[in-house]
């Protein structure tokens, strides 16, 4: 495989091309197994949300979460018009909202949150019911890169649950089991 030189790379770069077919990327990030979370926002008929493994902790001096959400998707908008988030860790069992909210079913905006129990917090977002922890947050920043925003939330509320984390991995759902005691 022939490399392409600096003035090269940067002559592609300039064109807007990439170096690589997006779904090895893709493919690539599947393998990752990553903890299953709900991104809820907004009230009312404007309550949308999407299923996510890309919402971590920023910081926890200030606490800090970050999640990545596609701009072209219904729940960025949202985001960004209420000005909060809540970051809903899934538990095993909770498969059905996951694919609600990934959108498998075909369920858009408030009717993703029918068959769960929600209440709402201190920011406002939508908060699930049973959830392994919610994460309640207000828009810090929201950095846009690319096909999607970095959305930086201060958290303002955790609340936990108990049980063990649904985890997501080549396109199914899991649980983590540990390997040592």
């Amino acid at each position: 495989m022939a490399r392409l030189t600096r003035d090269e790379r940067d002559e592609v770069r300039a064109q807007g091309s990439t170096f690589i077919d997006p779904s090895l990327l893709k493919s690539a990030m599947r393998s990752v197994s990553g903890a299953v979370s709900v991104i809820s926002a907004g009230v009312g008929p404007d309550r949308t949300g999407a299923t996510v493994t890309s919402a971590t902790a920023l910081s926890v001096e200030p606490p800090t979460m970050i999640v990545n959400i596609n701009r072209s998707s219904s729940t960025f908008p949202i985001i960004r018009r209420y000005g909060h988030f809540c970051v809903n860790i899934l538990a095993g069992g909770h498969e059905a909202v996951a694919n609600r909210f990934a959108g498998f079913d075909g369920a858009k905006g408030e009717a993703r949150y029918e068959g769960a129990s929600w209440t709402t917090r201190i920011s406002g977002a939508p908060v699930l019911i049973g959830a392994l922890a919610s994460i309640d947050c207000e828009v810090e920043e929201i950095i846009e890169r690319h096909s999607h925003g970095i959305i930086l939330g201060r958290v303002v509320e955790v609340l936990s649950g108990s049980g063990q984390s649904l985890v997501y991995n080549n396109g199914r759902y899991g649980s983590f089991a540990p390997t040592i005691e």
